[in-house]
């Protein structure tokens, strides 16, 4: 069945297309990607998406912004079917996760609600494809965390034969899936939020530039900087840390407010521009390390990087600096897999599991109380 999957993550930068050959069922699931496509949002949009996301917007606004991130969403896909040389007739199913603009986290931990937004009706209508979304909704109402949904995916798709391995997503938040070896029938698997990824950098960084970089090209701030060790060791101090899975987190926590607080921080403590990023970013790889030390039953033979994150060398090397010794650490590329189109992948794959009636959570992975099948139905367009 050729499946697309659609998603724009916490930062709001591009719409990520992935079309997939998928057959099989669980555990034998197999995919085949076939084309694939990322459509910047311009700067303008993202800055109404993030405005909404603070609470900046009413009724109206979020209104209209879920039709016009449903017509993207639909040109995406449409752009990555042209890209296949194939017509929209040949798909047969489009998974669109949406865009977060809030996940309702209650200071117990638990979620009560989440909001993606980009029309569903809108992508079915300018596709004519039968489009499943709303993806995160059906497991909150079943008890769970509504996130991180890849980290069934990663069980499907990327488990070892022999080895543990920690799939770990670096994009806007951070978040791990640890799967036990095949070969491991004791060992639980368990998935939840690290933290922040680059959405505290990124923040930063566009207030440091009055808007103009939406992120640290490179890494080149931070390793022109130092680390402050004693402000970073505060950082990890952040009651989130601390709590237990299952958890997520995303903007709501790590908002525009707490980067702007962090900034001003960083200032009275005498710091440097650079140095406020570099600390921001050593607080990504320590994140990590951090909840793995705490939540993970056991050390992971391999560590493998996926998302944005990826292309900041600095944040990649203070993670391998921070993990314990002679752990593997490895980018999805080297299994074959682009790392920009992971989760976009993931959408296609729980889209199929759903139109197949079978389940795309599990407790171990979101905390629900019972296997469900996720999101809702927007019928395509009838043959003509």
């Amino acid at each position: 069945m050729r499946v697309i999957g659609l998603i724009s993550g916490t930062s709001a930068d591009a719409i990520e297309a992935v079309l997939a050959d998928i057959s099989g069922s669980p555990p034998g699931l197999e995919q085949r990607v076939l084309a694939g496509t990322s459509v910047a949002i311009p700067d303008d949009l993202r800055a109404r998406i993030h405005g909404v996301a603070a609470g900046r917007g009413d009724a109206q606004a979020i209104c209209l912004l879920d039709a016009e991130l449903g017509e993207r969403f639909a040109q995406a896909a449409l752009e990555v079917i042209e890209g296949a040389g194939l017509k929209a007739r040949a798909i047969g199913l489009i998974g669109s996760h949406g865009q977060t603009i809030w996940h309702a986290v209650r200071e117990d931990g638990s979620v009560a609600g989440t909001l993606q937004i980009g029309s569903p009706a809108v992508i079915a209508e300018r596709t004519g494809v039968t489009t499943v979304s709303d993806l995160r909704s059906r497991d909150i109402a079943a008890g769970g965390q509504g996130a991180p949904l890849v980290a069934y995916v990663d069980w499907l798709l990327l488990r070892h034969a022999t080895r543990s391995r920690a799939v770990q997503n670096l994009g806007g938040i951070g978040n791990v899936a640890f799967l036990p070896p095949v070969s491991d029938a004791d060992t639980p698997p368990v998935a939840f939020d690290t933290g922040p990824a680059n959405v505290l950098i990124d923040i930063v960084v566009g207030l440091l530039t009055d808007g103009r970089q939406g992120y640290d090209t490179d890494g080149a701030m931070a390793a022109s900087g130092h680390v402050d060790e004693d402000w970073l060791a505060e950082l990890l101090d952040l009651p989130y840390y601390a709590q237990a899975p299952p958890k997520t987190t995303g903007r709501e926590l790590f908002s525009p407010a707490m980067g702007a607080d962090l900034l001003a921080d960083g200032r009275r403590r005498g710091l440097a521009e650079a140095d406020i990023v570099a600390t921001l970013t050593a607080l990504s790889g320590a994140s990590v390390a951090d909840q793995y030390r705490r939540f993970l039953p056991g050390v992971p033979n391999e560590v493998i990087v996926a998302g944005g994150g990826t292309r900041n060398p600095v944040l990649m090397a203070g993670l391998a600096k921070r993990l314990p010794p002679g752990i593997s650490i490895m980018t999805l590329e080297e299994l074959g897999v682009a790392s920009h189109q992971k989760e976009a992948l993931a959408m296609a794959v729980l889209a199929h599991e759903t139109w197949h009636g079978r389940a795309g959570s599990l407790p171990a992975f979101t905390g629900v109380r019972h296997p469900v099948l996720l999101g809702s139905i927007t019928p395509g367009r009838p043959p003509a």
